[in-house]
């Protein structure tokens, strides 16, 4: 199963001047298509009752209709355009209340047109990133190491990757300070993404990890953040996927389990199954077949 991107810490907003409807297009653009559809579902349904009652208040007003439930339905055929059967605007107040009606379905109608194109159309990269990041030492070097899977069939082309530590470091008058620092890796580019990608950062002396253990990290509330970007070769638009890893997910002297695997007919194909497999360094696991 897909890992999902790990949100960099909570952070709770406060006294933004911002108001949040002018971010309400990326707050729906960004929820998940459940969440989406039901906010638009529950808008609908709350604009259908408030008309219903306003109809109901015109106390017959509306030709063939009898009670809460005829006044909703009615309320429903005109927020939806669809045309009237046995019911039908009497007075000047329900023409009025119908025209009224009749334009917010349309604006609501073409709102949710475009959000909801924009959502199927955005690309994205399903990256499964591995649950747990490894430290451990091969040929002499101490190495940190993650990796990723491209879970879909397609390829991401010039894909780059990019390893960030970020800590909190006091100065020497007391100020905490959050700072950021770039890690080197073994190869940042990756000209074709296609089956998985093992990232490695070496910690040398000029690492900013060089003898900093778990416990240190835990301290200084450090948190590795992996960024990818590439160009979607079905869209040809950029793509990207981040995670986070926190002290307590990496794992010592281990390394990732094979994943990649060869048919009897030569072709190479990834086994997702064993993505997140740890065996101890040292250890031969079986050949994939």
């Amino acid at each position: 199963m897909a890992q999902r991107d790990r949100p960099l810490g909570n952070v709770e907003r406060r006294n933004v001047r911002r108001a949040i409807w002018s971010e309400l297009y990326h707050l729906l653009i960004d929820r998940s298509w459940w969440l989406l559809l039901g906010s638009f579902a529950g808008v609908f349904l709350l604009a259908i009752i408030v008309f219903a009652c306003l109809y109901l208040i015109g106390s017959g007003c509306v030709l063939g209709a009898h009670g809460f439930a005829d006044h909703f339905f009615f309320s429903v055929q005109t927020m939806s355009t669809i045309g009237y059967g046995t019911m039908s605007p009497k007075t000047l107040y329900a023409h009025l209340l119908v025209t009224l009606q009749a334009f917010a379905g349309t604006l609501f109608i073409a709102v949710v047109t475009g959000l909801v194109f924009s959502k199927f159309a955005r690309p994205t990269a399903p990256v499964m990133w591995s649950k747990n990041i490894v430290l451990l030492e091969r040929d002499g070097k101490r190495q940190l190491m993650f990796r990723m899977a491209n879970e879909r069939a397609n390829q991401i082309v010039e894909a780059q990757i990019r390893l960030v530590l970020a800590r909190t470091e006091v100065t020497s008058d007391g100020e905490r300070l959050r700072r950021f620092f770039d890690l080197s890796l073994a190869r940042d580019r990756n000209v074709l993404f296609v089956l998985s990608w093992t990232a490695v950062h070496y910690i040398t002396p000029d690492s900013p990890l060089h003898g900093v253990s778990t416990e240190d990290m835990k301290a200084a509330n450090m948190q590795l953040i992996c960024s990818l970007i590439g160009i979607d070769e079905t869209f040809a638009q950029q793509v990207h996927s981040r995670h986070a890893y926190e002290p307590q997910d990496i794992v010592t002297d281990h390394r990732f389990a094979d994943i990649i695997g060869t048919t009897a007919d030569g072709a190479r194909y990834v086994d997702y199954a064993r993505f997140d497999h740890l065996v101890p360094m040292g250890t031969r696991t079986p050949e994939i077949v």
